[in-house]
């Protein structure tokens, strides 16, 4: 049996950058289980299981495009240090939600801070990199 499209799966992986760095896996954990076309996970990933069958290993190269697109210069957030609550101590990497213009919650990360203001970045963290998986196929319902 091939995997086609509203299938549901199971399947281990390896999240690999151009450099080899891993940056996620599926390794020492349960297998990653979705219904292919039911937008869980990033479409490239969900175009690379179809037609695998059951045991199949497969490596599958995601452009960004495919993954979590292009970083957007939009994303990038300047705000005074007066806005960061008082009890908040902000460091360069840290992780932040913050309120959108729409009142949602952005996730950013601090990418810079001066004397004056806080800079964030709300790009997804792998915007703009191209992704390599090797996944294998455990399961087909």
């Amino acid at each position: 049996m091939t995997v086609k499209k509203d299938d549901t799966v199971q399947v281990h992986y390896k999240g690999t950058l151009k450099d080899g760095e891993v940056f996620d896996s599926s390794e020492g954990r349960d297998p990653l289980q979705f219904k292919v076309g039911g937008g869980q996970v990033i479409p490239g990933f969900e175009k690379g299981v179809i037609g695998m069958e059951v045991g199949e290993k497969k490596k599958i190269h995601i452009p960004c495009a495919e993954a979590y697109g292009e970083r957007n210069p939009d994303m990038m957030i300047e705000a005074p240090l007066d806005q960061v609550p008082a009890d908040l101590e902000p460091e360069v990497g840290m992780m932040l939600e913050v309120g959108g213009p729409g009142g949602e919650l952005l996730r950013t990360t601090v990418c810079k801070i001066s004397e004056t203001h806080i800079y964030l970045d709300a790009n997804a963290p792998l915007a703009g990199e191209d992704l390599d998986f090797e996944v294998e196929l455990l399961a087909v319902k």
